[in-house]
This record gives structure tokens, sequence and C-alpha cells, in this order.
């Protein structure tokens, strides 16, 4: 159970007085807000009391075929959020390249990743701080936005002093100790669904960070796991729809994880558009044929061209294109 108090709230001290006198165990978190998890099995006189201290009120409460009602978050003055750059941050040339280019068209949001989750442990990791200085001083120069994945806790500080967005990635959507700090974080989250998560896991995954006092909360539909292994993943154009209905929060899709392959990048654009989601992620890279990470699914600059005009068209007329 998780529970959000304001940093100079004079109800926090009663409240965890009360779960030390009943003896439980629990975690706090002091960033922006105050953040507490309280581990056990809690009676509903316990819990009654605990509401009246903190003077919780209910954020989110799902059930099968009921919307919810939450406050709708939206990082931008467009219709759509648009999100491209590389999967990983190589260099300061290699980003600031792309960056150029996209700005150029008008993308506002940069995503790059500092820290790398990769399967294989051999592979490229990321340069973690210093790719967080690079994506800072790149965006900053071209007037764009962050957009980047914090992998565990221990580095929020350093993400949260450079992301205007911080993205949960398929990994940690699971994380629920990350999720809970990200609820003290006063800054948008970017929740990806897990690679083998079902709708309501991954809308449950939310309400880690909703209930913890962060209600700007992104889900971002990214393919989930199936039998089918001509894919990368299977994009769950469905899960659009059913989760805005589910949460009432934004979900945007990225088609590049979906994909795998740049060539279904353009028909995963179409569909997710037409599904009405809210924005698109899309991996773009200088050279993708020499890409550090997720070359083959990275479009290039002529190709991101035509997909942008794609989405573009989308937005002005409310219909994707074949």
């Amino acid at each position: 159970m998780i529970y959000s108090f304001e940093k100079d709230s004079v109800e926090f001290d009663d409240f965890v007085a009360v779960l030390s006198d009943q003896s439980f165990d629990y975690e706090v978190i002091k960033r922006d807000k105050i953040v507490v998890r309280i581990f056990g099995r809690i009676d509903d006189a316990l819990k009654h009391r605990l509401d009246q201290i903190s003077g919780r009120v209910s954020k989110l409460t799902m059930k099968k075929g009921q919307e919810a009602t939450v406050s709708r978050y939206w990082p931008t003055d467009d219709e759509k959020l648009f999100v491209a750059g590389p999967c990983s941050v190589e260099s300061e040339s290699q980003l600031d390249k792309t960056a150029g280019f996209l700005s150029g068209l008008g993308i506002k949001y940069l995503r790059g990743g500092a820290f790398k989750p990769r399967t294989n442990s051999n592979s490229f990791q990321g340069l973690g701080r210093e790719g967080l200085r690079i994506m800072a001083k790149v965006a900053s120069g071209h007037d764009m936005k962050v957009v980047t994945e914090v992998m565990d806790k221990s580095q929020l500080d350093d993400v949260v002093q450079y992301a205007d967005i911080i993205q949960v990635g398929s990994r940690n959507m699971f994380n629920y100790s990350l999720l809970t700090a990200l609820g003290a974080v006063d800054k948008p989250v970017l929740l990806k669904r897990g690679m083998a998560a079902t709708i309501d896991e991954w809308a449950q995954a939310s309400q880690y960070i909703i209930k913890g006092g962060n209600g700007r909360v992104i889900l971002c539909e990214r393919g989930i796991r199936t039998f089918e292994p001509r894919t990368r993943f299977t994009l769950d154009i469905l899960a659009v729809p059913i989760a805005q209905k589910l949460t009432g929060l934004p979900v945007i899709v990225d088609v590049s994880h979906a994909a795998g392959e740049r060539s279904l990048v353009p028909p995963l654009v179409g569909a997710a558009l037409a599904a009405g989601a809210d924005g698109i992620m899309v991996e773009v890279h200088p050279d993708p044929e020499n890409a550090l990470s997720d070359g083959l699914q990275s479009l290039t600059h002529d190709d991101f061209k035509s997909v942008f005009r794609q989405m573009q068209k989308a937005e002005s007329t409310g219909k994707s294109t074949p």
C-alpha cells in the first residue's frame, strides 16, 4: 500500500509513528514528495486510521469494464507527442547530427539511452552519466526536450537532473521499488509495457507512480512477446484504446521495438495512429548500419522524413495513411 505526502507535511510524522507502533515494515522515499510504501497486511480499521491521518483520496480504482477517473497529463501543446532519436547515445557528434535533423522537422522530444539494459552482457551498455550530459547539452542546443531511461533507483538522481521525461523500460515495468520512487519525483514518467505483461498489469504498474503523488504518467505500448518469430515483438494495437479507456492516461506507441526492422516501421506508424494513439516513438540514427544498438530497426534520416510526413498528415486529417 502506498501513501503520498507533500515535503512540508505535518501529518507524515504522525503517520509513520502509527506504523512503527504497529510494528509494520515500510519504505520512505523523500524527493519532490514523500512516498511511504507499506509492507504487510493492513486490516480495515488501521487502513481507515491511516487514511484519516494522510487525508488520502483514492486516485485510480479500476475494475474490469470500468473507466478510471484520473487527470490526464499532456506534456506538449501539440495534439500528438512525437519522440525520436537513437536507441543509444554513442557520441556527441552522433546525437548532434540527429537532433539537428529532427529539430529542423519540428520534433521537440529527443530520445536516447545513456543506461542501456541489454540481453547480452557483452553488448554496449551505454555511456552512463556522460551520455546524460551529452543529451542535455545537445537537446538544449536545438531547443529540444530529453526523454531517457532510468534502470535502477541508484541512477535516479542523475537521470532526474538531466531528463525532461523519465522513461521506464519494458524490463522495469515490474520494478515496483523504482516505480514507487518515481511517484516522489516531480517529472513526467513514460511507462513502457512489459514485453510479457497484460494490459491490467501495465495499468496496475502505473498506480505505483500515481498513488505516490506523481500523476504525470504516459503509457507506451512497445509490442509483446508472442509465438510469432518473424517479428521482434507483436504490436498489440488493441492495447491502445483499451489502456486509454481503462486508465484515462495517454498512450503512445514505440513502433521501432515492435518492428525489429526499419521496413516495418511505416505501416506500424499508420496502424498506431489509426487506433488513436496519442503519440509515436521512433528510433532514428544518422548511420544505422554502424549503430551500437538496435541498428536494424532504426530509421535513416531520409526514411524518417517520409514517415514524419505520414504522421503529420494523420495528425492534420485525423486519419492514418496506408
